[in-house]
């Protein structure tokens, strides 16, 4: 029997209530809990361009979170490794 996707309300579904790209958005949410709403109210609802600057910017934190994270963790190591 087919279905339709109870979330999307247009893929077909044949085993499952979700279909493969509303399972994805699924598993993110188990993944990243309200994070996923966070991102796609600050990105989504803005303009197509400035969602692509959104985008950007967030990553470029992200990454400059874990580049000092990691020289945290290096001065650390470093200064055990000197007792």
């Amino acid at each position: 029997m087919v279905f339709k996707c109870i979330l999307c309300q247009k893929e077909s579904c044949y085993y499952y209530n979700l279909c493969s790209k509303c399972e994805r958005i699924k598993d993110y949410l188990s993944l990243y809990d309200d994070r996923v709403y966070e991102v796609l109210d600050s990105v989504l609802s803005r303009d197509k361009d400035k969602q692509e600057n959104k985008v950007n910017v967030e990553i470029q934190k992200e990454i400059n979170d874990k580049e000092v994270s990691l020289k945290k963790k290096k001065q650390k190591v470093k200064f055990a490794s000197t007792d």
